[in-house]
């Protein structure tokens, strides 16, 4: 009684678990029936899932009533298995051999995203009773011989390959076998006119040029080629594994897609009506082709979006073509039948895939219908291949090839009945104005009605001249209004036509729409006094408009003309810093600004790319002439949003007043205005100056330092200063940068913006760069010789714009390079990405140039220009030096979302990164945990002379011994 109470949970916990491996309900079993050719069993069956290799069901009451219960294990011991399990019942008395037929693959319900692309679905058959079921070989089908005795009821425990089973049939032998031959012979047929219908179309190609053909025949091809996987042809002939089902299916899918939308853009000349078709088609067409190549990899996905593409093409395929036919063109008008029917075909596919229509004829239906749309495509395209022979062939007499000419130019017959004073017009002209046919088969006096008010009575005279003069040819151009307002630019071009007795009886002639060119003339003539890009008038239209103005004045006591120059300040390293397209944004936002302050008899103009003129008539009194240029300067210095960043501008503002019945001329008015401009940005800019006449004498500064600058070098007044470059990893100097600075005798150290600018502007820039650069060179071998570390101390020395695209400029490195003696790319030349930019293939062939010499390449002020990844692999630079701008923190003191992108671009290119502008410890800490390896700036030293930048390498003097240090820790350079 103790085992027996010990034993019941055991008991009860395998009750539970039988009943939760199985269901609750007995398994029913299915009739056989002995005159029905198949039976649908998908239904029928029930599924397991099993988190085991084995299952346990209970077996379908036999002719007993007894119901039993069976374990079969799995194939694959170890393994999760799914299971199917069905029982069939034959009542008959005699024995009944069936197929179980699983196909591979069906399109009816495959689905449209991740679609099943077919594969082995059942592994092993395992009966109740009986025989076991045998396997039979067929490569598109899983299928297995049961019998059935008389009388008996089997259950049949189905383990499947994977987690779909589309389809289960059980067929009668003779009826499969009928099925298979009959469905064989049909894919024969299919396949000989899809192969007939490719063959024909690649025949043509080789006959008619156009794109048209080779794109028809292709999606022939594509068809065929879709066609045979899906009926396993290639299968039999190169003898391909089934596990390669899915790809060679996927790609088949989509090249189908491609080829359609390249039979598309072929024949309807997509490139004719608009170019953006051919970039959206081309966009489209790589990614089609690109499916192919991962069906590879993925097939399912490949397929999913080949289908959709496939749909996609179908549908804006007919808008497009719906489209193009109501404009008339032909080709679109003879194709909707046929892409009617693509549409049909792609609606009936997808509710095939999608399973919704699931009957066994729609696959055969759907493979038909393909072939059938080809069928129409290649009638379409022989229609085109062949037609206008006849009518080459055709033309006859003079007359007959003058009409068609007429008809092919374009022009409109225009003939003037002057007896019975009737004009007749070709309804194509009452079309293009908008109005009834026949509504201008009227008198010559009824036109006057349509034409320009200022037309009006040179068209009259014309008429009346040619009807007097019988005689000459009558060529005017005459502006016609249409029914929504628009005139339409017409030149008619006409003769008269005079009978026996001497008078004129008709003339007749023709009407040319030349509107598009008159509007072409007159943007040229906006074009020759407006600026291109703002459309403000340019300096000539300014002076001309100042010029009309001062003439008022001098007789109108009351009107005081005043013109204003205003300059940018600063606009150049603006416009470098955000690039071109940003920088004339900006250009346009404070033009807007600067148009509010102003009223409409005032002229706003551009003088050059950051100047701007003013002339100002709405206002004579000075104070409040002074007043709107503060409100100017206000306005310029509004912050400007860019990018997560506010970018703030000055403005400096000369202006130049007038008296009252002024007698100056123009040119002397803007010159006066641009000295007290000048005046005002050697103030340092955001100024505003009137002009006085002692402003006159300050305009010799600018000569005055350039004669100075020119005299710097035969002085010894330039000099070099070196900034340290420090490696973040163990804050130790990895090398300078050289940079220019001029010690006046007189005047103390000139700041680098002042004589910079104007050494490039003079062109001495090119001989302080080759100052630089032979003075870095020598300081750097020396140093290199006295600090023998591994790697060797680097220098990077500026090259200017100008003395990069000089021709002698390999020349003069090559000779500095081997009088010095430095290390192999450690003398660095620093080059700015928009010196590089204004002609990349000059740019590329002096860098490789260079490059050999054994000279360092460094892009400088990197993401403040044209900076372009591929452009940053074509060219062989080995440094990359990030923009200040990216480096310092940025509101709430964050640092630019671009900063970690460009330091891991730089790192994968195998560049080495410096990050301008370290300004503090915390800077050179944040920019080593984003993986920056060199940074310089005032948080490791400002700009420093020879004796300063040797006492920070530890170097010793000339008759001291050299350091045998050769890491200087950033610790100690702080200290």
């Amino acid at each position: 009684m103790r085992n027996l109470r010990a034993a019941l949970p055991v008991l009860l916990v395998v009750l539970i678990l039988a009943c939760a491996g199985s269901p609750a309900s007995a398994l029913t079993a299915v009739l056989v029936p002995q005159d029905v050719p198949a039976i649908d069993l998908t239904r029928v069956a029930e599924r397991y899932d099993t988190a085991t290799d084995r299952v346990q069901v209970s077996t379908a009451p036999g002719a007993d009533g007894i119901v039993r219960r069976i374990e079969v294990r799995s194939r694959t011991p170890g393994s999760d298995s799914n299971w199917l399990v069905l029982a069939l019942t034959n009542n008959s008395d005699e024995q009944i051999d069936r197929l179980l037929v699983a196909p591979h693959y069906r399109l009816v319900g495959s689905g449209v995203i991740w679609p099943d692309l077919g594969s082995e679905r059942i592994a092993a058959v395992t009966a109740s009773q009986g025989f076991r079921p045998e396997r039979e070989a067929s490569r598109d089908a899983d299928i297995f011989r049961v019998t059935l005795d008389p009388g008996s009821t089997v259950t049949f425990v189905l383990e499947l390959a994977g987690n779909s089973l589309p389809q289960l049939y059980l067929w009668q032998p003779d009826a499969y076998k009928d099925s298979v031959n009959n469905l064989t012979l049909y894919k024969g047929i299919v396949l000989g006119i899809a192969g007939l219908l490719a063959l024909i179309l690649t025949i043509v190609v080789v006959v008619k040029g156009s794109l048209m053909f080779p794109a028809a025949a292709a999606l022939a091809w594509a068809v065929l080629l879709w066609l045979s996987i899906d009926f396993g042809f290639w299968h039999k002939i190169l003898d391909l594994r089934a596990a390669t089902d899915g790809i060679y299916r996927a790609g088949a899918e989509a090249l189908l897609a491609a080829t359609l939308i390249v039979f598309l853009v072929g024949y309807l000349n997509l490139n004719r009506w608009h170019v953006r078709f051919v970039h959206i088609a081309a966009a489209w067409f790589i990614g089609m082709l690109a499916l192919v190549g991962i069906a590879l990899f993925d097939p399912e996905i490949a397929a999913g979006i080949a289908r959709i593409s496939l749909a996609a093409v179908a549908v804006l395929g007919f808008g497009v073509v719906v489209w193009l036919a109501l404009h008339g063109f032909d080709r679109a008008v003879m194709l909707i039948p046929t892409w009617l029917f693509m549409v049909a075909w792609v609606a009936a596919g997808g509710l095939a895939v999608s399973g919704i229509l699931a009957n066994d004829v729609v696959a055969p239906a759907l493979v038909g219908g393909i072939v059938l749309i080809v069928l129409l495509i290649g009638f379409t395209v022989m229609q085109h291949a062949f037609a206008g022979a006849g009518l080459a062939a055709g033309l006859g007499s003079d007359l007959e090839r003058r009409a068609l000419a007429i008809t092919g130019s374009g022009d409109v017959v225009w003939d003037w009945d002057v007896s019975a004073d009737r004009i007749s017009i070709s309804p194509e002209f009452e079309h293009t104005l908008g109005m009834k046919p026949g509504s201008l088969q009227t008198a010559a006096a009824a036109w006057l009605d349509i034409l320009h008010p200022f037309d009006r009575d040179r068209f009259r005279a014309a008429l009346d001249s040619v009807v007097a003069e019988r005689r000459g040819r009558l060529s005017e151009t005459f502006r016609f209004r249409a029914q929504d307002g628009h005139y339409h630019w017409m030149l008619l071009r006409a003769r008269p036509v005079v009978a026996i007795h001497g008078e004129v009886t008709r003339c007749v002639g023709t009407l040319l729409d030349v509107t598009e060119s008159r509007t072409a003339e007159e943007r040229l003539l906006h074009n020759a006094v407006h600026d291109n890009l703002t459309g403000l008038p340019n300096r000539e239209l300014f002076l001309d408009r100042i010029s009309g103005a001062l003439a008022f004045a001098r007789k109108d006591g009351d009107l005081r003309p005043t013109v204003l120059i205003i300059d940018i300040d600063g606009y150049k390293r603006v416009n470098e810093a955000v690039g071109l397209t940003v920088g004339d944004t900006i250009l346009l936002t404070i033009i807007r600004r600067l148009g509010r302050h102003l009223k409409q008899v005032d002229t706003l103009a551009r003088i050059s790319g950051d100047q701007f003129g003013i002339l100002l008539l709405s206002e004579n009194k000075p104070d409040r002439i002074t007043d709107l240029a503060d409100q100017l300067v206000k306005a310029i210095r509004t912050p400007i949003s860019f990018g997560g960043r506010d970018i703030v501008l000055t403005a400096s503002i000369g202006l130049a007043l007038t008296e009252p019945k002024t007698t100056i001329n123009r040119d002397d008015l803007v010159r006066n205005a641009e000295v007290a401009m000048m005046h005002a940005k050697r103030l340092g800019g955001d100024h505003i100056e009137i002009f006085k006449p002692t402003m006159r004498t300050a305009r010799t500064d600018h000569l005055l330092v350039e004669g100075e600058l020119r005299r710097a070098l035969e002085r010894d007044e330039i000099q070099l200063v070196y900034q340290p470059v420090v490696r973040l990893e163990d804050r130790t100097i990895a090398g300078f940068e050289a940079l220019l600075r001029w010690n006046h005798s007189r005047y103390g150290r000139r700041p680098p913006a002042e004589f910079i600018s104007i050494a490039e502007e003079t062109g001495l820039i090119v001989d302080f760069g080759q100052f630089a650069l032979e003075r870095a060179a020598r300081q750097l071998s020396l140093w290199q010789r006295r600090l023998p570390v591994d790697p060797p101390l680097f220098m990077t020395v500026n090259v200017s714009a100008k003395q990069f695209v000089r021709q002698d400029l390999v020349q003069d490195v090559k000779s500095v390079i081997s009088r010095a003696l430095v290390a192999h790319n450690s003398l660095k030349l620093e080059i700015t990405e928009s010196v590089v930019m204004e002609n990349p293939e000059h740019a590329e062939r002096i860098l490789e140039k260079l490059r050999d010499l054994g000279v360092g390449l460094a892009l400088d002020d990197f993401g403040t220009g044209h900076s372009s990844l591929a452009y940053l692999q074509r060219f062989p630079f080995d440094t990359l030096k990030i923009d200040k701008s990216f480096v310092r923190p940025q509101a709430r003191g964050q640092r630019s979302a671009l900063l970690r992108s460009i330091i891991q671009m730089g790192k994968d290119l195998e560049l080495d990164i410096v990050a301008e502008g370290a300004e503090t410890d915390s800077d050179a800490v944040e920019l080593f945990h984003l993986g920056c390896p060199y940074a310089q700036g005032y948080a490791f030293g400002e700009p420093m002379n020879v004796e300063q930048a040797e006492r920070l390498l530890g170097i010793a003097t000339e008759t001291s011994a050299v350091s045998s240090a050769s890491k200087i820790v950033f610790g100690a350079l702080r200290a």
